[in-house]
């Protein structure tokens, strides 16, 4: 068959903006080239004096978010092999944020291509760097990049931009509160390089009814199918099925097992457990003790609710405990409520008052996430819950005393089973029951242990690395072809 390539949104988006305007090389296995496509004075071409920090030696804001991008494609080009340069056209510029919120950046392939010379796969779409160097040689336009990224220029520099958070420029992951750029650089150089679907995650319908590569290793977890054979009604249903989709894919299943941790886990038992009695997925801290093989144990007591119009309740944990709901955690893992201040608050005061563990539950329906924020003084494990199990548990606590409830739960690790994997430890990919555009279905679920570098929302402890023993990154472009 004749080749055939497409250009989706991201390239629409870049014929926006300013053309092409100097590059700049990484070498390795692969060569991966940045091609400055900002106007002079903006984004990499940002004259603002700026101070060396953590091995980034530019001494203007433009020459540090340049040498931030040779570093990430230094990284990558280090991993992957092709005898084709890649080509990133690059540039940053004002995007959507507010004073609490913003977006950072995305990237995606220019271009997609189907029926190349040597496709492993006919009436496949591939993302355009890949494509090349399957073909051996280069089927984009010389003028034209294979990746298109886009980054905010106006981050935590203007009080309308989530002020006091830019991005950390440095190269050597000391970002601290800040937002680590070379992160977010991996991440998204990932997508473009193929970590992405070109099927519609919202509608399940193929990019010009054609599958893409990417669609032969995502497969329903319930019924064992792939992506690619199933209808487009199955695809939609399936994205929006919190664990129900896996990856199926011999790199990236050979690497679980030594990349993921076993999962956390919530055990509830007990006289008085009753109905409640079983094991309960949660969702991890970023504070406090991590779950251990040795679990947390002890009586489940709720933090009853004795607020009143000038405080928060205490229901929630937001105020230091009275003495009836100490007395009630005291050597006890509290249960309490998600809701009008910080978990590191309601951790620190269920702790001041004795409280060997924490359980949060969530107050709206969902699915299992983390809980987020920084607290050094902290040391007694916490999870959150869904709203769905919270309910189930609480009511197992209806007949208690001020000490006892009977109902006993367990904070540790579920050895029989890794984290984020399904009943064949395989990965699961991040399928939230209401679809998130542009998350859904080209990242990794938010369950794995430790952290991933593809999941939607980048972490505080990631590290520089796409590839085992730490990362299932590269895996899983070796799985489309890398």
């Amino acid at each position: 068959m004749t080749a055939k390539s497409l250009r989706g949104l991201a390239a629409a988006f870049a014929l926006a903006l300013a053309g092409l305007a100097g590059s700049s090389a990484a070498q390795a296995a692969a060569t991966i080239v940045i091609v400055n496509q900002n106007a002079p004075g903006e984004g990499f071409n940002d004259p603002t004096p700026a101070a060396p920090i953590g091995g980034n030696p530019g001494t203007t804001l433009g020459q540090q978010r340049l040498n931030a991008f040779r570093h990430a494609a230094s990284i990558w080009g280090a991993t992957l092999t092709s005898t084709v340069t890649i080509r990133i056209g690059a540039a940053f510029v004002p995007l959507a944020c507010n004073a609490t919120g913003a977006v950072l950046g995305s990237a995606g392939a220019y271009e997609v291509w189907t029926d190349f010379p040597n496709a492993p796969r006919t009436n496949t779409w591939y993302p355009s760097a890949l494509a090349s160097k399957l073909a051996g040689a280069d089927l984009t336009a010389p003028t034209d990049p294979h990746i298109i990224a886009r980054f905010n220029s106006r981050l935590g520099l203007f009080p309308d931009c989530l002020p006091g958070s830019p991005f950390y420029l440095g190269l050597d992951n000391r970002h601290g509160d800040q937002i680590d750029l070379v992160t977010v650089l991996l991440h998204e150089m990932g997508h473009g390089l193929g970590f992405q679907t070109f099927t519609d995650d919202e509608t399940g319908e193929q990019f010009f009814g054609i599958p893409s590569v990417w669609d032969y290793h995502l497969v329903d977890n319930r019924n064992n199918t792939a992506w690619v054979a199933m209808t487009d009604a199955q695809r939609a249903a399936s994205a929006i099925t919190w664990r129900g989709l896996s990856w199926n894919g011999p790199n990236v299943n050979a690497a679980v097992p030594k990349v993921l941790a076993p999962r956390s886990n919530l055990n509830i038992g007990g006289a008085n457990a009753g109905g409640a009695a079983g094991d309960y997925y949660v969702g991890d801290a970023t504070f406090g003790a991590p779950l251990a093989k040795r679990a947390v144990s002890g009586q489940l007591m709720p933090v009853v609710d004795q607020g009143n119009a000038n405080s928060p309740p205490l229901g929630l944990a937001c105020t230091p405990l009275n003495a009836v709901n100490a007395l009630a955690v005291r050597n006890n893992i509290a249960l309490v409520d998600r809701g009008s201040c910080d978990f590191t608050v309601k951790a620190a005061n269920v702790q001041a008052a004795g409280a060997i563990g924490i359980v949060v539950v969530d107050n709206v329906p969902g699915d299992v996430v983390g809980l987020s924020g920084t607290d050094p003084s902290i040391a007694i494990p916490a999870v959150r819950i869904t709203l769905a199990d919270g309910t189930v548990i609480k009511a197992a606590l209806q007949q208690r005393s001020r000490t006892k409830s009977g109902v006993i739960a367990s904070l540790g690790l579920d050895l029989r089973q890794l984290a984020g994997t399904d009943a064949q430890r395989r990965i699961l990919m991040y399928t939230p029951s209401i679809n998130v555009p542009g998350s859904s279905v080209s990242h990794y679920t938010t369950e794995a242990k430790p952290n991933q570098l593809m999941e939607p929302s980048i972490n505080d402890d990631l590290l520089h690395v796409v590839k085992p023993p730490r990362d299932l990154t590269y895996p899983l472009l070796r799985d489309l072809g890398w």
